[in-house]
């Protein structure tokens, strides 16, 4: 059944949400900012509740982006049983939950007692939710899933003409030349071909987003999402190829010279010049103003030396962009520069055939495809004029801006996975049968799936609100982080369900499904630990509260 008058219901429960969030941060507030003004000390020591407020922000900006398109679809006449089902499950869900207890992980959960806070006051609204949450209606959202297999996705995505295309180009694109083909490039441990990639940058993935004066589409970051969700729901790998070549853009399009803008963007956007990002030190993961590779001038040159880590598709790339410290008598991000250092491609057996740099690969249990290495730089010489903008000690904030596209990005990725999740949950459970029946129509397995496709129609709407808002031109590093948090969460339950869904069978190494969960798992680490998202949300929520 569907909720009589859904979109006002919707409306409702995203109001009680945020109405609940304003009660949490206050009580927050009074916990962090004792004179008034936030205490970064206070912040850290009150983890568990600053963190849980950004999860509950977090709901509740889900909750109004999915009533926002909800309420569009209907004014359109368009809201129909795919749309309404799943989101009217997620209102209940996430409302509940909120006033219950948001799980942060496995392990943690935050309630609103943990704040000295009732939630009372939600229960009527929530009862009047829970027929939209009824196990009829997990049930018919299961078979609107069976009747939808083989589309993009369950529900009318709300996009415009043009966007509609290109998720149906790359959609029909992921199935025909990578789904077939992923699980045996993960098995074999293999570099993602190069024809593909050839392929891919045919295709504009490399300049997606890239003014057409550099050769790019010119197109916005919800294509982006669009484009990085259809990939990686054949393959993450696939998925996140373009991640290094969306920074290296971003950060050559705003801080370089002429010259380098001229001499980068339209071999990047071309595919020409495959990027990687090089900015990890194996003591200071998120902790970046920590940096101790340095570098020296010579010159006309730099000499860089020191030690990096976790550096994706690294032996291939031609361009490195190297974040060093270039200031050795600071101790934080000031002293930090960005560089555009070439680099020659190198190959499996040699990775790095360049003077004064060594590495080796670091290997993975997913997230495979490009491969995982660490360098060491030892004299390694980059050229004056590959200083980023010309400018010194400006590396950090440089990155910082760059910040906002990759966790939207990342969240589109992980919103890819959790669909190839529930595309191989929906299809064992569909063909095995125990008991005399098929094990979709058992209600624990059909309320995975149902729950699985009603987070993942959340984590759409709120990673593709983030994309826009990037795309008018306002800030919203608090945006992407939501959806980063969200929507790599959202990633690791789909492809948890989906094995147990697949019982033993999804333990077996040469089922898919395997290879999802492993690949689900990096989602909430890189591009801003979990605990890391959740700490700057918060601290953007409290900074001036007051």
């Amino acid at each position: 059944m569907i909720l009589q008058d859904l979109p006002a219901r919707l409306a409702e429960a995203a109001d009680a949400a945020e109405d609940l969030v304003a009660r949490m941060k206050q009580a927050t507030m009074t916990r962090v900012s004792p004179e008034g003004r936030l205490d970064r000390r206070a912040l850290d020591a009150e983890q568990h509740v600053a963190h849980g407020l950004a999860w509950a922000a977090s709901y509740a900006e889900t909750l109004r982006q999915t009533e926002a398109w909800a309420k569009a679809l209907d004014a359109e006449g368009r809201l129909g049983e795919a749309e309404a089902l799943p989101a009217q499950l997620l209102a209940f869900e996430y409302l509940s939950q909120l006033a219950g207890g948001v799980p942060m992980n496995q392990g943690e959960t935050f309630r609103p007692g943990d704040l000295g806070l009732d939630a009372g006051d939600l229960a009527p609204l929530i009862e009047r939710l829970r027929p939209g949450a009824s196990q009829g209606v997990k049930t018919r959202i299961v078979a609107l899933l069976e009747a939808a297999r083989g589309r993009p996705s369950l529900e009318a995505s709300g996009l415009d003409e043009t966007l509609e295309q290109v998720r149906d180009q790359f959609h029909a694109f992921t199935n025909e030349k990578i789904s077939p083909h992923a699980h045996g490039w993960h098995l074999r441990d293999e570099l993602i071909p190069l024809p593909l990639i050839e392929e891919l940058a045919q295709l504009g993935v490399f300049g997606l987003t890239a003014p057409e004066a550099y050769g790019g589409s010119g197109l916005g970051k919800v294509a982006m999402c669009v484009v990085s969700e259809a990939l990686s729901r054949g393959w993450i790998g696939t998925g996140s190829l373009g991640t290094r070549s969306e920074i290296a853009a971003e950060l050559i399009l705003a801080h370089g010279t002429d010259e380098q803008k001229q001499r980068f963007l339209p071999a990047i956007a071309s595919g020409q010049i495959i990027p990687t990002a090089v900015f990890t030190e194996p003591e200071a993961g998120s902790d970046l103003g920590s940096l101790r590779t340095r570098a020296v001038r010579d010159g006309d040159a730099w000499r860089v030396t020191g030690a990096k880590t976790w550096i994706t598709h690294a032996a291939r790339a031609d361009l490195m962009t190297l974040l060093v410290r270039t200031d050795s008598g600071s101790k934080d991000h000031r002293g930090l520069s960005m560089f555009l250092a070439e680099k020659p491609r190198g190959t499996v057996d040699a990775p790095f055939p360049a003077e004064g740099m060594d590495g080796g690969e670091i290997g993975v249990i997913g997230y495979r495809g490009m491969k995982e290495y660490e360098i060491a730089f030892d004299g390694f010489s980059v050229p004056h004029a590959n200083l980023l903008g010309g400018q010194e000690g400006q590396g950090f904030s440089q990155l910082m801006a760059t910040f906002e596209s990759a966790r939207i990005q990342t969240a589109a990725r992980a919103i890819g996975v959790a669909q190839s999740a529930l595309d191989l949950a929906l299809d064992y459970a569909l063909a095995r049968r125990q008991f005399g029946q098929s094990i979709a129509d058992f209600p624990r397995v059909a309320n995975k799936l149902a729950y699985m496709a009603a987070e993942i129609l959340g984590a759409r709407r709120l990673a593709w609100f983030a994309a826009a808002t990037k795309d008018e031109g306002r800030r919203c590093d608090l945006e992407a982080g939501m959806a980063k948090l969200v929507a790599a969460r959202v990633a690791w339950a789909c492809a948890d369900n989906a094995v147990q869904i697949h019982g033993g069978t999804g333990f077996a190494v040469e089922q898919p499904v395997s290879r999802v969960l492993a690949d689900a798992r990096i989602l909430n680490i890189f591009e801003g630990a979990g605990e890391i998202q959740a700490q700057v949300i918060a601290r953007r929520m409290l900074e001036g509260a007051n």
